[in-house]
């Protein structure tokens, strides 16, 4: 136990570390007390010094290609996870039998949260919905009512093709997400026909007996039904339980200060006795004290058992749990989500585009008596106005765009997984991208979760060896499950090599008493030698009231109690008493949290990259100032009423406010969280961040979930998130300004010259395109250097440049074929193929130019460009689908052009160096573009502007947080300046 209520509880460990730390402890089994405690001191190695231990997975069969990840079982139907009372009977001796277990999973399923499920087949009819897939559709309609069977069964192939290499890559992605998150496994020891055995957690189904004890966290929302070392006493709990003397709780309640325990313990006449375990539930109440839970009390779901060992009975499966239903709860919440509202505004504004030029082109059309829907005999069969609106929805939509884009992220979340970063939202990947502001919680994040002893206190005239011996007594020698801060006391006797000299003179405990919040210390009763000694630590106030010492000594010592509290440092007075002699003041300990090896620099390159840190942290402000110097996050630290600076010290309730707030200013939002309490601000972020160790009902409310501690992993995945938004936007700029290249071309050639490039090659042109940017999702991409926002206007502005420059280009090439002595292209061709060539190659390597100069192509992206380039050109060379020989608009072309369709390889590399020639014009242009400082910033928000509403709403958070200052025992735990702390000078 802590000595104090003042010292911070680090964040409980993981379910997996702590069974490493479990095992780990078999071999001081049979040892004295102090020959253990001396082992432990010289051979603990902190396990979550190995990062990269790989967690093992159950891997699917490899004829089940319909399920998604490893191999897991359906969930069943549950009944509101209600269970049968004749379902909690189970026999302490006995437990369940195999049989039982399989007849309940049936009914409850497996005892984990589970976010929904993916269904494949939904997934892949989902790569046929949208906007812009509607109108492919629609477009496959128009050509099967105009009888053309080719087109038909080009643009079906196309739709058919996009969603297979889009479900492909992303379901391959999914999979080495799901490779890596694994099962995480949590275990438990049950009983089970006849005796205890250990499974996974998972396997756990009502009315399972489990054993709970410390070090380890509750498997699922159990009834504790007797002590471990007593089951004698279950069937005083059946007796009680057929009387319904047991009341069930929510554990909020247990934190409630206006609880009258008198009358309490009248109802519940069980918790007069003693408890059986201690549960720390701060990942649910944000109550840092651990719980005392008495028998027939339900020890909840991920809590963890900080003393005690007993037997419970599992009530109910981890989906109903308490911890379960408020992540379902959460899980309900949905929102459109930033990146589809961006691709819909894309796709809506390429679909006004296309309905206007197709409006176009029809008025052309009336005016030069083209017909509605049947040729004129002699004439292409495709000279008609619905065939020209079937040739404007194909290429006015990109059907690729959902493709590429899903492809894009999917491809990045599988880096990011390689990265211990799992995904559970592609479109978190864009909303990490752009976030501006960082907000993290303190404990395991910024610092170490794990306390730190600093220089003592020594009073005068005492020796420090001798201090931290007696420290060292006074601590649980429980080597499988210490406190945090007697494991950092007994640990850092490593520093002082005599005390260790002393522990090892033949010391015996005769009793050892854990922290009294009455008088707020620990004490041990030892003996060495002949002597008696009374050790002791805990609240400076506490151990200097029990010493007899002079004013003088008292007063310094308060003095250094003072100053470690200015510095945010948690104090621990330490004394002993010899042969019921009078009490002697050693001095003090201080201790703190101190910042990860990693954290300063990284909150350096954060800020580097445009991303303030925010540190959140319920601790005092002198804590919070104290950890901002050291990160170099500056001195100025808020309460709640402020959203500035270096800190603000918010609690658990507070989180929610405080991203709202934050995105209300228009701010996109980064949140960190590890337990239930963070599970509504996570879900309300613009990107919520589950770190290392947190609940399950946190990682299930998450986008993103962390499987390796610290901050600097969060900012690699910004850049890796900054990388694949790059990758997203040069493809979007590049699909917009093809389509737009195509639709001003066609429209104008129309009107002008009465012709059109033939729908078949049209088709074949968007399908090039396609393919050929699928590989976008595997290119080298640069990061930004600030948040990137979609900046619509200045994308669209420069993607329409880019169209014009491409259809002037083509342009250049249909004008000149007129010229009688030959123009650009001097030797045989026939029309149709030369104007396919050029298009497919100039729009093929505008991607180059899009994706930007920062970085080299990557070897896919220049493989998949050229195979498209090879192919356009075959069909160029041999004519293929070219439409010859109706070659009679107008009359006058250059004879030299060839009625078989046929190009000659000459025409073909000339087309090949013009093309080349456009493409280096367009570069220059848009490097240009981008140079120009308005541009820059056109369609950037503006986030320096204050709402009044907002400010307001601010001042009710700070009159909030006055109501949440007092423990149950009506102790200030927390202090809430009223105004900011001032910078002061350091010493």
């Amino acid at each position: 136990m802590a000595p104090n209520d003042d010292v911070e509880r680090p964040r409980a460990s993981s379910a997996a570390e702590r069974q490493k730390s479990i095992v780990s402890m078999t071999e001081f089994e049979g040892m004295d007390e102090y020959t253990a405690l001396q082992k432990y001191i010289l051979f603990y190695r902190d396990t979550r010094t190995n990062p990269h231990a790989e967690q093992t997975t159950k891997k699917k069969a490899w004829w089940q290609f319909w399920k998604s990840g490893s191999a897991t079982a359906a969930t069943p139907i549950q009944d509101a996870g209600a269970v049968p009372d004749d379902y909690l009977n189970t026999e302490l001796r006995t437990g369940l039998t195999s049989s039982d277990v399989e007849q309940r999973r049936k009914r409850y399923g497996f005892n984990e949260i589970s976010s929904e499920k993916t269904n494949l087949l939904k997934q892949f009819i989902g790569y046929f919905t949208g906007p812009i897939l509607y109108v492919m559709e629609l477009a496959a309609l128009l050509a099967a009512g105009l009888q053309d069977w080719v087109d038909f069964g080009v643009i079906c192939g196309i739709l058919l093709l996009n969603a297979i290499v889009g479900w492909y890559q992303e379901k391959q992605a999914a999979d080495v997400v799901a490779s890596l998150k694994g099962d995480i496994a949590m275990k438990a020891t049950v009983v089970r026909d006849n005796q205890q055995q250990t499974i996974l957690a998972r396997e756990l189904v009502p009315g399972d007996i489990v054993v709970i004890e410390e070090g380890q966290s509750v498997p699922g929302d159990a009834r504790l039904i007797c002590g471990y070392d007593h089951p004698e006493d279950f069937d005083l709990y059946m007796k009680l339980k057929a009387e319904d003397k047991f009341h069930d709780a929510d554990p909020e309640d247990e934190k409630d200060d206006d609880v009258d325990e008198e009358k309490f313990d009248e109802e519940n006449p069980i918790t007069q006795g003693h408890p059986l375990v201690a549960c720390d539930q701060s990942s649910i109440t944000g109550e840092s004290l651990a719980v005392d839970k008495y028998m027939g009390e339900v020890a909840y779901y991920t809590t963890g058992c900080k003393r005690g060992k007993a037997y419970g009975i599992v009530i109910t499966t981890a989906k109903h749990s308490f911890v379960g239903r408020t992540a379902t709860l959460v899980q309900g919440a949905q929102d459109q989500g930033h990146f589809k509202a961006i691709m819909n505004s894309i796709g809506t504004a390429l679909l006004v585009l296309v309905m206007f030029f197709i409006l176009l082109a029809w008025i052309g059309g009336f005016f030069r008596h083209i017909p509605i829907a049947t040729a004129r005999e002699g004439t292409d069969k495709s000279v008609t106005l619905l065939h020209y609106a079937l040739i404007m929805f194909i290429v006015g939509v990109p059907v690729g765009l959902p493709v590429v884009t899903t492809t894009t992220l999917a491809v990045g979340a599988a880096y990011l997984a390689e990265q211990k970063a799992i995904v559970q939202k592609l479109t978190a990947i864009e909303s990490l991208a752009g976030v501006d502001v960082l907000c993290s919680d303190k404990t395991g994040t910024l610092t170490a979760n794990q306390l730190s002893l600093r220089e003592p206190y020594v009073a005068e005239g005492q020796d420090v060896n001798w201090m931290m011996a007696v420290a060292a007594l006074a601590s649980s020698h429980n080597l499988k499950s210490l406190d945090p801060i007697d494991k950092v006391t007994i640990l850092t006797i490593r520093r002082y090599p005599k005390a260790r000299e002393i522990l090892n003179m033949g010391w015996k405990t005769e009793k050892f008493t854990p922290f009294d919040p009455v008088s707020k210390r620990i004490t041990a009763v030892c003996h060495m030698g002949g002597d008696k000694y009374v050790c002791a630590k805990g609240a400076p106030k506490a151990i200097v009231n029990l010493a007899n010492c002079d004013e003088v000594t008292a007063t310094l010592y308060k003095e250094k109690a003072a100053e470690f509290a200015r510095r945010g440092f948690r104090s621990l007075g330490v004394a002993y008493q010899k042969n019921d002699g009078d009490w002697i003041l050693l001095g003090l300990l201080s201790m703190f949290d101190p910042p990860r090896e990693d954290t300063a620099q990284t909150i350096i390159e954060a800020q580097q990259l445009g991303v303030p840190v925010k540190m959140l942290t319920g601790d005092a402000i002198a804590i919070a100032k104290e950890t901002c110097k050291m990160l170099a996050l500056g001195t100025k630290v808020y309460n709640s009423s402020k959203l500035i600076g270096g800190g603000l010290t918010v609690f658990p309730e507070h989180k929610y406010q405080v991203v709202e707030m934050l995105q209300q200013r228009g701010h996109l939002t980064a949140m960190t969280g590890d337990g239930v309490n963070d599970a509504p601000s996570l879900k309300k972020s613009d990107c919520g961040i589950a770190v290392e160790g947190s609940t399950e009902a946190a990682q299930a409310a998450a986008d993103i979930v962390f499987l390796a501690p610290g901050l600097s992993t969060i900012v690699l995945a910004i850049k890796t998130s900054r990388q694949i938004f790059q990758r997203m936007k040069a493809y979007i700029q590049y699909r917009i300004a093809l389509c737009l290249h195509l639709e001003v071309y066609l429209v104008t050639s129309m009107i002008i010259l009465n012709e059109t490039i033939r729908a078949e090659l049209i088709v074949f042109l968007a399908l090039f395109a396609d393919l050929a940017t699928v590989a976008v999702a595997y290119d080298n991409a640069h990061s930004e250097q600030r948040p990137v926002e979609w900046q619509l206007p200045k994308i669209w502005f420069i993607s329409v440049i880019l169209g014009l420059l491409l259809a002037l280009g083509t342009w250049i090439v249909r004008g000149t074929l007129f010229i009688p002595s030959g123009g650009i292209i001097q030797n045989f061709g026939a029309i149709q193929p030369i104007l396919f060539l050029e298009v497919a190659l100039t729009e093929n390597w505008l991607i180059f130019v899009t994706r930007g100069g920062k970085t080299f192509p990557s070897f896919q992206l220049i493989i998949a460009i050229l195979g498209v380039d090879a192919l356009a050109t075959i069909f160029t060379l041999f004519g293929w689908m070219s439409g010859a020989p109706y070659q009679t608009n107008p009359p006058t072309i250059n004879s030299r052009f060839r009625d078989d369709g046929w190009v000659d390889i000459v025409t073909v590399v000339v087309v090949w160096a013009y093309s080349i020639g456009v493409t280096i014009i367009i570069a220059i242009v848009y490097y240009l573009l981008n140079r120009i400082a308005w541009l820059d910033t056109l369609g950037r928000k503006d986030r320096s502007r204050k709402n009044p509403a907002i400010e307001n709403m601010i001042a009710a958070l700070s009159k909030l947080s006055l109501e949440h200052g007092k423990d149950k025992h009506g102790t200030t735990r927390y202090v809430l300046a009223p105004r900011a702390v001032e910078e002061e000078d350091d010493e």
